[in-house]
């Protein structure tokens, strides 16, 4: 049965000593298990784990949730206290910064220690070393000692050996996020490369990068996990409880269901079906129903009841077309008072990530206004649709009270409804923006001009 597994883990626990002083440590020493002087702390508790050959798994929780100390057991640079874990593969681990760097060596010397450590012999880094060296992009620093190296020349080097070593499996652990933008996109291209042949585990506290990247996640909360499944599903869970541990009323609920793929959700009748089959560079979007049974969590102080796309002249629309200008319209009932409330949306495409949104805290944030119970609150965002590639959206709609940084959500809905672009001019990018005007000039006297049409 697991024969296609490149790690599996059954019944891992890691126990850690801590000591208040020193001397506890001689102590300990010398009396042996007659006497304990140490505090137990369980990082890992009884952690079942597979993971398939070629899988890419997300590892999310919060600091100190065991996300790090799953990893190292897994690199077998620590030992669990009791438990298997079984690894097939060579393994390259990015862990935290300068992790398995001696920082006497110079950064070249730490290319021959960490490669040789990865199982490479002397001839394949002497092959190897001229494309390390390039990967990394340091310079002159590589000959320099790595304790003189910046948080994101850790990064590069780290990354360089890494991106060499022909691994089967690739562990990240927010290494990146010390990266400047131009390296962590020549590493973001790397992973995806490496994901059509390797297995790969991601700790991030980035959801969307969890969702974008992964096919499976694995939430962990104080050693334990709280859930395996789709990376989406986990995701929106450990979301959900990061809100329900702001909480203080005890009045936080999650509820709802999570909606099926578009293809068998309800389909709107659209009233430009034969122009639509026809049409091979207009941006047409199909929409589905609200659905007020999504997966939700909250206080439910007020609550969504309806969401839907309004014309200029305030008629609801079946269909739409990328640059069209549109109205999203939220519902809401207010249940007991609140104060402050904020109403929200976010666009999402199928891999979680998300697009654009707004809410409407900057537009009455210097307003106080306060909803008795028993009143509705009716919201339009009025916008120019972007063009979007072919492919199903999601949107999310909430409403919070408070500010941005600090609010209570009373209702928030994943996926409150679909919509599904069905043709499209955009062939590179998320989304495409309309453009005011488009005008090119040829010769260098600027004397003929083409117009764009």
């Amino acid at each position: 049965m697991l024969t296609e597994f490149s790690i599996h883990l059954r019944e891992v626990s890691k126990t850690f000593e801590i000591y208040h002083q020193p001397s506890d440590r001689l102590k300990q020493i010398l009396f042996g298990k007659r006497r304990k002087f140490y505090d137990e702390y369980c990082a890992l508790k009884a952690v079942n784990l597979t993971v398939r050959y070629g899988e890419t798994i997300g590892i999310i929780g919060r600091n100190g949730a065991g996300k790090s100390t799953l990893l190292k057991l897994i690199c077998k640079t620590l030992q669990p206290t009791c438990g298997t874990v079984e690894v097939r593969g060579r393994v390259a681990a990015l862990l935290e910064l300068g992790f398995g760097f001696n920082p006497e060596f110079s950064g070249r010397d730490n290319v021959y220690l960490s490669a040789s450590l990865l199982g490479m012999s002397q001839s394949q880094i002497n092959e190897r070393y001229p494309q390390i060296e390039a990967f990394s992009g340091i310079g002159d620093f590589i000959n320099q000692p790595v304790k003189l190296y910046s948080s994101g020349m850790y990064a590069r080097l780290a990354f360089a050996v890494a991106a060499h070593v022909d691994a089967d499996i690739l562990i990240v652990d927010e290494i990146l996020a010390v990266g400047d933008a131009a390296f962590t996109q020549k590493c973001m291209r790397y992973i995806r490369q490496f994901k059509q042949h390797g297995t790969i585990l991601l700790v991030s506290h980035d959801v969307g990068a969890i969702v974008n990247f992964c096919d499976r996640a694995v939430w962990l909360d104080n050693g334990i996990v709280r859930e395996i499944g789709p990376a989406k599903d986990v995701c929106d869970s450990y979301i959900a409880s990061l809100y329900q541990s702001k909480d203080s009323s005890k009045a936080f609920r999650i509820g709802g269901h999570r909606k099926p793929l578009p293809e068998v959700a309800k389909l709107q009748r659209d009233v430009r079906a034969d122009l639509l089959e026809n049409s091979h560079i207009r941006n047409d979007i199909q929409l589905f129903d609200f659905d007020p049974d999504s997966h939700w969590f909250g206080e439910r102080g007020a609550t969504i009841t309806d969401v839907k796309f309004l014309d200029s002249n305030g008629e609801v629309l079946t269909s739409l077309q990328g640059g069209q200008e549109v109205l999203l319209q939220i519902n809401c009932e207010v249940h007991k008072e609140i104060t402050r409330p904020i109403i929200g949306f976010m666009v999402k495409d199928r891999l979680g990530q998300s697009l654009f949104g707004d809410n409407t805290f900057l537009s009455y944030c210097d307003q106080y206004i306060s909803v008795p119970e028993r009143q509705s609150i009716t919201t339009t965002f009025r916008f120019q649709l972007p063009y979007m590639p072919i492919g199903d959206y999601s949107v999310n709609v909430a409403i919070s009270e408070g500010t941005q940084a600090d609010h209570k959500q009373h209702h928030f809905f994943d996926d409150a409804f679909y919509f599904k672009v069905l043709s499209t001019h955009i062939a590179r990018g998320l989304v495409g923006v309309p453009m005011l005007d488009i005008n090119m000039t040829i010769g260098a006297d600027q004397a003929a001009k083409l117009s764009a049409r």
